[in-house]
């Protein structure tokens, strides 16, 4: 018997299309919404995968400001999400070998960047599309954690010019 078209199409619309979206999801804002409700939209399943706090300090120099444990937390209770893992390994082909999936959703900052296009090669090998969102340039965490920092850099600002108002206070009386 001939297989049409048709019938390939059949056979693998059978079988549900698993998502994976990485991320560190710290500091959760509505750019990761975005992405997770994106990615839910093209995937039957969602896999959010929440990168560890290890390799968050290997990649990006600086531990996140919510630690991996309530990270993982706030993910499972998005509802686009189906099931939420930590991201331990840095070759994201390992991650697929632990729970493979049948695409890769990644920021548009990597699209053309020399990471996105090896990223791509590898996955289009084992049979995993890469799909680009666009990146929230509006909110980012990063941008939150510096604001944290300078919020906090002026509290302990101004907790030190209290202490030495009162030592001057002190001293004076």
């Amino acid at each position: 018997m001939e297989t049409t078209p048709a019938t390939t199409n059949a056979t693998t619309a059978d079988r549900p299309r698993i998502g994976y979206a990485g991320g560190a999801f710290d500091l959760f804002h509505v750019g990761h919404l975005n992405i997770l409700r994106h990615a839910k939209s093209q995937c039957d399943y969602l896999i959010a995968g929440v990168v560890s706090d290890d390799m968050l300090e290997q990649t990006k120099g600086a531990r996140p400001v919510v630690p991996l444990a309530e990270r993982l937390e706030i993910v499972s209770h998005i509802d686009f999400v189906n099931e939420v893992i930590a991201e331990v390994e840095l070759d994201k082909l390992a991650t697929w070998r632990a729970r493979p999936f049948d695409i890769y959703f990644k920021g548009d900052d990597w699209k053309g960047s020399e990471k996105g296009i090896r990223l791509e090669k590898a996955f289009a090998e084992v049979g995993v599309e890469v799909v680009y969102f666009p990146y929230t340039v509006a909110t980012s965490s990063t941008v939150l954690r510096r604001a944290l920092r300078a919020l906090n850099d002026r509290s302990a600002g101004s907790a030190s010019n209290k202490t030495d108002e009162s030592a001057l206070v002190r001293n004076e009386g």
